[in-house]
């Protein structure tokens, strides 16, 4: 059931001859084959427009108010693309070489040298759409470095690169809908997905404003609806980011792959109290200019600007002295937290360290950094009261991506046949750490120029018969969707949904967090188990059914963060070794850093869900051609 589909030959001919043996569907036909899109961001919009534009109907669903609204307009530092623009030693093959490091061996190699192929073709659609990159004196575009690379690859606009890059797809999607290729369904949430005959054949929606439920029937389903970061609470993530069209889609037979490899952070704003909701992100385009460091002694709670330069650990520098401050970012964070764990944090809390920018601002002036930095500054200025121009800015390490998702091959398509999963929905491209700046740039490729071949290939090769809404499968799906929503409007319990939310979250920052043991996953596993008991009857879900009601939306995404923590933390416990983001402590090197078992884990971890039974593992073992396991080192 689990096949990869990954081509043969020569790594860089594999994409090409993929997409010349697909079955293509004529621009006649392409009118008859109706597609559902779920989720509007760099991934969604771009597929959207590109199939519509193509000619076939589509359907594009979000929960926002508008598509606008996705959270890849949070992203600030830039988009990833292999055009050695500074003739510093990058290509193709070096983009796909630091990827695969960068996620410490745990991804596909035939996908990630596609993905650092179409980078190239990524920035000139985007610059063709009117996407205002940063450029030279001269006019070329500009480039900046980013964690895990030695080489300038980054594109930007400023700290708004995803912004602008939204604003790209959107207007390519909001086109596609004056036309009327494209309809567009806003504050509208997936709640399952219509299998039939064992293929994905349509979506159950609820409408958010007016609480109908509706069934959608169509030839393909394209998921494109982000990260599941915020099963911890506290994330960088928009705060109704969620994990249920993914999670609704794993229980109708879609497998879920390594959901344990989560990505923390390094360069956000430190928690500052229990009243927090969510956490803000500072872009790790930060770290090209700024200064990471702390003090030498232990408790040192003097100003910034009182303490010299001989009292200041620059620990990155230190202890990874060929990449510095640009270490990837699980390296980054975890140096961060073992600064802070022996008694070196900075502020209040003492879990934080110091950017500093004295150094860049006195080497290059204050206006060149203004013109690079200055609204991150300006957001950073407003939330905390102080200024980087200053003084040092205080970040810590915060939740951020999830390089696991649903399980994929090389076509996009899940294991359930007729449906595909695009971006940070899937797991496909960056192992078990992504480097910065490569989001972006798996959202466009997947939606630009992967699914539109693959998805043609698809509907080209498979018989799909007519069906409509009252098909059992449809009627069964909606009735399921209805019949968990009047359940937890019923249970009247004495417990907020934020209250179940926040006390998960904690567990899971606490076991399966930026560490993990034995023994902390399996206390967090019963203590989630017991969770999800208790919510089921004494969670208090205010309002009804049939009108808007943001409580009733919280509590079913909370219901699925409930089972998806489970999960995260059963899978951590199943690899006994460190790798990226998941790092065991019992499995380090003397040095602290992660230690890999290859022989044992070389695998992709792809569950199957299996009802009220533990869920099944199935392994997709990776293989090497062309970069050669080794251990990581930024030294």
């Amino acid at each position: 059931m689990m096949n990869a589909r990954v081509p043969t030959g020569p790594i860089e001919k594999r994409w090409d001859m993929c997409k010349f043996e697909m079955k293509l569907v004529n621009p006649a036909n392409k009118r008859k084959f109706n597609v559902l899109v779920v989720g509007s961001g760099l991934a969604g919009g771009s597929a959207a427009a590109t199939l519509a534009e193509l000619g076939y109907n589509v359907k594009c669903f979000c929960f926002q108010d508008s598509p606008r609204r996705a959270h890849s307009i949070a992203a600030q530092g830039g988009i990833n693309a292999a055009k050695n623009y500074q003739n510093d030693g990058d290509s193709i093959y070096r983009l796909f070489y630091d990827t695969v490091k960068g996620g410490d061996f745990r991804a596909r190699e035939s996908n990630v040298y596609r993905l650092a192929q179409i980078s190239v073709n990524i920035v000139d659609q985007a610059v063709a759409q009117g996407v205002p990159f940063a450029r030279e004196y001269g006019g070329m575009l500009a480039n900046r470095s980013f964690g895990g690379a030695q080489v300038s690859r980054t594109f930007y606009a400023r700290g708004q690169t995803g912004q602008q890059l939204l604003l790209g797809a959107y207007q390519a999607l909001e086109r596609q809908i004056q036309a009327g290729r494209v309809k567009m369904y806003a504050r509208t949430e997936m709640l399952d997905l219509i299998v039939i005959d064992g293929k994905a054949r349509g979506i159950i929606t609820r409408n958010l404003v007016t609480g109908q439920i509706d069934t959608h029937i169509a030839d393909a389903v394209v998921l494109a609806t982000g990260g599941y970061g915020n099963v911890f609470y506290l994330s960088t993530n928009a705060r109704g980011s969620n994990v249920t069209a993914s999670w609704r889609a794993y229980k109708r037979g879609a497998y879920f792959g390594n959901p344990c490899f989560t990505q923390i952070h390094p360069t956000c704003i430190p928690v500052s109290g229990d009243y927090q909701s969510k956490l803000t992100l500072m872009s790790e385009s930060l770290r090209n200019d700024g200064r990471i460091w702390v003090p030498k002694k232990e408790g040192d709670k003097r100003a910034p600007r009182d303490i010299p330069e001989n009292e200041r650990d620059y620990y990155l520098e230190r202890i990874y002295p060929s990449f510095g401050n640009l270490v990837p970012r699980d390296v980054a964070s975890r140096a961060a937290k073992r600064m802070c764990d022996e008694g070196r944090g900075v502020g209040p809390t003492a879990l934080g360290v110091y950017l500093d920018f004295s150094a860049a601002i006195g080497r290059l002036g204050k206006q060149a950094i203004s013109e690079r930095y200055g609204n991150l500054f300006e957001m950073y200025d407003r939330i905390t009261g102080e200024s980087p121009y200053e003084t040092p800015m205080r970040i810590f390490p915060a939740v951020h991506y999830t390089m696991g998702g649903l399980w994929v091959d090389y076509h996009l398509m899940s294991t359930i046949p007729g449906l595909f999963v695009l971006g940070e929905a899937n797991f496909s491209d960056h192992g078990a750490n992504r480097l910065g700046a490569s989001a972006l740039m798996q959202g466009l490729a997947d939606g630009y120029f992967v699914i539109p071949y693959t998805i043609g290939n698809y509907l080209a090769s498979t018989n799909l018969e007519k069906v409509g809404d009252d098909h059992a499968a449809a009627r069964e799906a909606k009735e399921t969707v209805t019949e968990r929503v009047k359940t937890l409007l019923a249970i009247d319990g004495k417990r907020t949904v934020g209250s179940f939310h926040r006390e998960l979250g904690k567990t899971m920052w606490e076991y399966c967090g930026m560490a993990r043991n034995a023994e902390g996953l399996s206390r967090a596993i019963a203590h989630i188990q017991g969770l999800r008991e208790e919510y089921w009857k004494n969670v208090n879900v205010l309002g009804g059914g049939d009108s808007l009601n943001q409580n009733l939306e919280k509590a079913g995404r909370v219901a699925d963060f409930l089972e998806l923590g489970e999960l995260m933390c059963l899978d951590a416990l199943e690899r006994n070794e460190s790798c990226g983001g998941h790092f065991r402590e019992e499995y380090q090197t003397p040095e602290g850093e992660a230690k890999r078992d290859d022989s044992d884990f070389s695998y992709v971890a792809a569950w199957e869900w299996k009802g009220g039974a533990k869920p099944a593992l199935h392994k997709e073992a990776l293989s090497f051609e062309y970069v050669k396991p080794s251990q990581r080192s930024y030294k």
